[in-house]
């Protein structure tokens, strides 16, 4: 982008100011540390010129809004055409509740639902199972049937809105579905996208109601039926806020979020399917954290490396097939319980940088949900946040404003490359599940995971209230959620009367029909819808499932956040 001479100039201009100017400054006022890192270890220079970039081809590296590589952004007018897509988690207490949160949201201006399921449900039990005593509706909603999805939705346009569902599977896919269905929509008008990520889901939540490779198996049967029958549907997302709130750095969160990616496309092309018709609905979900330029960056490299690896590794030829589309939340591990004022702050920066790298939707956590759920008030200056980015701040009117800055494209081709060894690597292990079998992912998160608590300990990172200007004694200025314990006592007393009422002999026949299913081979899409709409339950679902294939087992090298 430079011409030599040009270079030669700034060069000589940059050593004249080194000495004459700086040397001076820094004899009599050093900086502040010797070296100056992002929160993921990677240096900063004091200053960046044109040095930097030397050798970046704009057309090849940067070039424009909606053209490869899609470094700065997939959309040509960015959010001049329209905004990110806001949408709040939300999922509490029982399908009434979490019903009445979402509909406040949409009156308070949320453009997109995003619903996440309790522990119970994540992990395929039934409310009333014993094991589960304390926990339905803890930290989302129980979904024991299509009965809770109906009183999800219940007087939501599913038309007109668009829908996230969150660590779900099979069974509440096929809920939404179904409901769909008794409502005379037609399942290709649906919008949405389903949190189906099981490989992430493996080493992240621990989920093993399945082995890995019966997980994988069963996920990748829900992309080829949504594929097939809901072409608006974003049926994957591919996972890697967890493992950024586990404490790994940017450039793993890239590689081992695209690691997955990849290993979803080689399985479904393994399966016939041409890699146009499904790469154009994958759906990455990354972390916002508290390093604001090197987040930037790290949204930025994600987009180019993505679309380098479906035109030169797969072939892919569709444009939509090269585009990074991804959700953004906001890190809910940066969150403090000491002075939680702090946190709308925090939250503000880290929005204000996914917007700025182009997020295509959005969720923005709570002050108060380092003590629990969001109340409706902290909620709604969740949603105002955004809201004051979208409309007030002006960072929309121009695409990707950071662009061609010495230090964020440096920071951008740094983390590139650094995913792309990562990426490597795992090739070299025989893909994310060989990977994954052998606990190398794991690892080594588990040890930036390690540096990162270090730093914080030995104040190397600062996190203000914790290790930097704390507070003796503070008294919570907060309204906290509280899930009164009647909550669950409902879910199991409206579960026990779906299970009283239904036809239990069509129950029967949809479960034996699902365990032929899975014994020939076949994709269990259409016999789990059958399932849900004879109104088994989940746990009656998984039971059959398990029949088949199993149990998984708990992975040692697996860690829950």
């Amino acid at each position: 982008m430079f011409r030599e001479r040009d270079l030669e100039e700034i060069r000589a201009t940059r050593e004249e100011w080194e000495r004459t100017v700086l040397k001076k400054v820094m004899e009599r006022w050093p900086e502040r540390r010797e070296e100056f890192r992002t929160m993921s270890g990677i240096p900063v220079k004091r200053v960046y010129t044109p040095e930097d970039i030397a050798d970046k081809d704009y057309v090849r590296d940067i070039s424009f809004p909606g053209w490869p590589p899609f470094t700065r952004g997939v959309q040509p007018t960015g959010y001049r055409g329209s905004l990110w897509t806001r949408r709040l988690i939300t999922g509490f207490a029982t399908p009434e509740e979490t019903n009445k949160r979402l509909k406040f949201l949409i009156q308070e201006g949320q453009t997109g639902l995003n619903i996440i399921f309790d522990n119970p449900t994540t992990n395929c039990f039934d409310s009333d199972n014993p094991i589960c005593e304390g926990e339905v509706g803890r930290d989302g909603v129980p979904i024991d049937t299509l009965r809770d999805m109906e009183v999800v939705m219940d007087g939501i346009d599913m038309r007109s809105v668009s829908t996230s569902l969150i660590i779900a599977g099979p069974f509440v896919m096929c809920c939404y579905i179904a409901l769909a269905e008794k409502r005379g929509i037609p399942i290709r008008e649906l919008r949405g996208t389903l949190q189906n990520d099981m490989v992430s889901l493996f080493y992240t939540v621990n989920s093993i109601a399945f082995s890995l490779p019966d997980a994988f198996r069963f996920s990748t049967d829900v992309i080829e039926f949504c594929r097939r029958n809901i072409p608006r549907w974003n049926p994957i997302s591919f996972i890697g806020y967890q493992i950024r709130e586990m404490g790994c750095t940017a450039a793993q969160e890239i590689a081992f979020t695209i690691a997955s990616a990849v290993a979803y496309a080689r399985e479904l092309i393994r399966r016939g399917m041409d890699v146009d018709e499904f790469m154009p609905r994958f759906s990455f979900f990354f972390n916002a954290h508290n390093d604001f330029f090197e987040e930037i960056c790290k949204y930025r490299a994600a987009r180019r490396l993505w679309a380098r690896i479906a035109r030169e590794d797969f072939g892919a030829k569709d444009p939509m097939s090269w585009l990074c589309r991804f959700h953004v939340q906001t890190a809910g591990s940066s969150l403090t319980a000491q002075q939680p004022m702090n946190n709308v702050i925090r939250t503000t920066l880290q929005a204000l940088a996914a917007v700025l790298g182009g997020t295509n939707s959005l969720h923005t956590n709570s002050m108060d949900e380092c003590y629990a759920l969001p109340s409706e008030a902290a909620a709604r200056t969740a949603l105002r946040t955004q809201q004051i980015i979208a409309y007030e701040s002006g960072v929309t009117n121009t695409v990707d404003p950071l662009a061609g800055s010495y230090f964020v494209e440096s920071l951008t081709d740094r983390l590139e490359e650094e995913a792309r060894a990562i990426l490597a690597k795992v090739d070299e292990m025989g893909g994310m599940i060989a990977a994954l079998q052998a606990g190398w992912p794991q690892r080594e998160i588990m040890r930036a995971a390690h540096e990162y608590h270090r730093k914080i300990k030995e104040g190397e990172l600062n996190i203000i209230g914790v290790n930097m200007f704390e507070e003796s004694e503070e008294e919570i200025p907060l309204e906290i959620l509280r899930i009164d314990p009647s909550y669950e006592e409902h879910q199991i007393k409206m579960l026990r009367e779906v299970k009283a009422r239904r036809d239990n002999s069509a129950v029967r026949r949809s479960l034996d029909e699902l365990k032929r299913a899975i014994e020939r081979g076949e994709n269990i899409m259409p016999a789990c819808l059958e399932v849900v709409k004879s109104y088994a339950t989940i746990e009656e679902m998984m039971s059959t499932m398990q029949d088949v294939v199993g149990r998984g087992e708990e992975s040692k090298h697996a860690f829950v956040c």
